[in-house]
């Protein structure tokens, strides 16, 4: 696999680091050949969880997510994949079985583009499993071994850290993100977040080394979650972000320590 960075890459790291400063941040501190991987994944999924709210008109985005569907399928197929400064790279980063586990995450993500609320704790739970677990299998594996199930986990506790910092925008969209909203809904759902996080971490030996810069990504998950436990009132006042200086230092101490 080439980790030169040709056009196509450095238009999905610029992509990213427009929509996505966090990801951006996790991607450089990762070494040189794992961010030629990890920027097209990280771009697909800018596309992705843009592609709902960038028309009223829910055909549209029915077909903007299906377009990637069929894009991801190219790859799995392993047939001409179309010319796409984003699909191309994915192309050539992606496995057979990593294009249909991204499918899995693009096909989840129906979700956004209407108003219903989860049906129960097990459609929830499925949507943070398709969509950031099945993304952080997709980040990790492209780089090397890594246990599905932890990869799962570990994607959960990052999705969910990652939805409760967005509830404000989710429900000025006219969105319905939680199935229980009040402040003990709100602890349990992190607490159960922290424990698959915690879980995760405890069998880290069953990444390999080279697939853990894709760990980085999570850098911020514990935090948000004990924050989110502690005073869940955080949530709804959209109070779950880290100081400029804070996040990028503690970016800086995991990274140093091997930690995620």
């Amino acid at each position: 696999m080439s980790v030169a960075f040709d056009d196509d890459v450095k238009a999905c790291a610029v992509l990213v680091h427009r929509a996505d400063p966090d990801r951006f941040m996790a991607a450089m501190a990762a070494p040189v050949a794992a961010r030629v991987v990890l920027f097209p994944i990280y771009a697909l999924n800018v596309e992705v969880a843009r592609a709902p709210w960038v028309t009223q008109e829910t055909m549209i985005a029915e077909m903007r997510l299906q377009w990637w569907r069929d894009a991801l399928q190219e790859i799995a197929e392993g047939n001409t994949v179309r010319r796409h400064e984003v699909v191309t790279p994915l192309s050539r980063v992606l496995s057979p079985h990593l294009a249909v586990a991204l499918d899995e995450y693009v096909a989840v993500r129906r979700w956004d583009i209407y108003r219903d609320p989860f049906e129960d704790q097990a459609h929830f739970d499925n949507y943070l499993y398709q969509s950031a677990g099945s993304l952080m299998v997709a980040s990790a594996q492209a780089l090397g071994e890594a246990d599905e199930q932890l990869l799962r986990d570990f994607g959960y506790a990052v999705g969910v850290a990652n939805w409760l910092r967005a509830i404000p925008e989710l429900e000025a969209r006219g969105r319905i993100p939680l199935l229980d909203g009040t402040p003990a809904g709100v602890q349990a759902l992190a607490g159960s977040a922290l424990e698959r996080l915690e879980s995760a971490r405890a069998n880290r030996s069953r990444v390999s080394p080279e697939a853990c810069p894709a760990m980085h990504v999570g850098w911020q998950t514990d935090w948000v979650l004990r924050k989110a436990i502690a005073e869940p009132e955080r949530v709804a006042a959209g109070a779950l972000a880290q100081g400029e200086i804070r996040r990028r230092a503690s970016l800086m101490w995991n990274v140093a320590r091997g930690r995620w």
